[in-house]
């Protein structure tokens, strides 16, 4: 399982990838925030000092902060190393998984209908929500041109729409396959319609419509414990843990 997912985070980073050492780099150009800028370690590797100074030199350069996203299971050695370099441990987040078939749906206490979408309004809508979800900046046509890159590699991308009143109030993405594993992502809920199981009902629409795209392991990493509940609700289970660390 983690060495599918370091694949798939590799597969993620895509042609502009970066590599320094035993690490490969994903950064965004347009956007410095934290998760769409992190390294990956290859796996078994016990990294030297050296090429730890070189992985930071790279974010560096490129006025990032020096960060990785990893399955400390695949990889061991590393984060003694890192840590030797002065990075700090950012957080311990499960890593849950669906396993086929295993996909519940949870009820939703609102009047909501989610729905995949294609086209360029829908990816608007999903893009201001999450952003405004996250506390993020408003959205802009990057953030747009990401989802249309979610949708260009085989992933989805879902809303909630409040059938009352017909705005979106919720959102949330599943990337593309890398030998059929791809995460569920950016999972966001307007705080005016949080508590109502629509994030369960994004995710399971996700989960089901992804076994149909060749996606056979989604997995995703809560950020706290009452979202790794609503997850478990839908199906997902532990399968190992991920660990955020950087280099502030």
């Amino acid at each position: 399982m983690s060495a599918g997912v370091h694949a798939y985070l590799r597969s993620v980073a895509g042609e502009r990838a970066r590599r320094a050492g035993p690490f490969v780099i994903r950064f965004d150009e347009h956007d410095d925030a934290p998760p769409f800028n992190y390294a990956i370690p290859d796996d078994g590797v016990a990294p030297t000092a050296d090429e730890v100074a070189a992985l930071v030199a790279e974010f560096r350069e490129r006025g990032r902060m020096p960060r990785l996203e990893y399955v400390p299971q695949a990889a061991p050695q590393v984060e003694a190393a890192l840590l030797a370099a002065g990075f700090t441990v950012e957080g311990r987040y499960p890593l849950l998984v669906c396993p086929p078939g295993g996909v519940v749906d949870a009820p939703v206490d609102a009047a909501v209908r989610v729905s995949l979408v294609t086209g360029d309004a829908g990816l608007w809508a999903a893009a201001r929500v999450m952003n405004a979800a996250f506390d993020a900046p408003e959205a802009g046509e990057h953030d747009v041109a990401r989802l249309r890159g979610v949708l260009a590699s085989g992933g989805l991308v879902a809303t909630a729409v409040d059938t009352d009143g017909g705005d979106v109030v919720g959102a949330g993405q599943l990337g593309g396959p890398h030998e059929g594993v791809a995460e569920v992502a950016g999972i966001a809920v307007l705080p005016s319609h949080r508590r109502r199981g629509i994030a369960g009902a994004i995710t399971a629409l996700l989960t089901r419509a992804g076994a149909d795209a060749g996606i056979t392991t989604p997995f995703l990493t809560p950020a706290d414990d009452a979202a790794a509940r609503v997850y478990a609700r839908v199906g997902y289970r532990r399968a190992g843990e991920a660990l955020f660390i950087s280099l502030p």
